[in-house]
């Protein structure tokens, strides 16, 4: 399979391109393609285009993502790791629509090995978050029942000790 010519440019150059194509809003490839005719290589604005098409797209996608995130963190308080667990769940679905939408594509392989990596990283970040919520409540729980021995010996209203309890626990009035 033959690589692309984009793809087989100098880094200097493939850089410049790809900071062009966004500057120029993914448009102008015949000048793209005289500028890099004077940068001695030679790529047609067919090949260009499309490149273009694909850079746009990942771009695109990449930019929607950031947008989710932001909206989930900026919409989420970070109480339980609520937007550790949001953003993680953002991750595994952005993954799980990459292994869908896989195909064969010798310019833009999918790296099985990599996207592995990332699934069992993203599945070990969950346990432990997971794990550490477990222990947070557990320990909030102890501290609870330990506020409500010393009531019992006296010294505080059962409608205090109920404030105190929810307080600890995070439950809401």
């Amino acid at each position: 399979m033959r690589r692309s010519k984009i793809h087989q440019l100098p880094k200097e150059v493939k850089a410049w391109l790809d900071q062009a194509l966004v500057e120029g809003n993914f448009s102008g490839y015949e000048l793209l393609e005289k500028e890099l005719a004077g940068r001695g290589c030679t790529i047609g604005k067919s090949s260009l285009h499309r490149y273009g098409q694909q850079f746009e797209q990942r771009l695109q996608a990449l930019k929607m993502a950031s947008e989710q995130a932001k909206a989930i963190v900026q919409s989420s308080p970070d109480d339980e790791g609520a937007v550790s667990e949001a953003l993680m769940r953002l991750v595994q679905e952005k993954l799980f629509q990459s292994l869908l939408d896989f195909q064969l594509d010798p310019e833009n392989p999918l790296d099985l090995a990599k996207t592995a990596k990332a699934v069992a990283e993203l599945a070990r970040a969950t346990v432990t978050q997971k794990k550490w919520l477990i222990e947070a409540r557990d320990k909030a729980a102890l501290v609870a029942d330990s506020v409500e021995a010393i009531a019992k010996k006296g010294g505080l209203s059962a409608e205090a000790l109920d404030s105190i309890r929810r307080d600890i626990l995070g439950i809401a009035s």
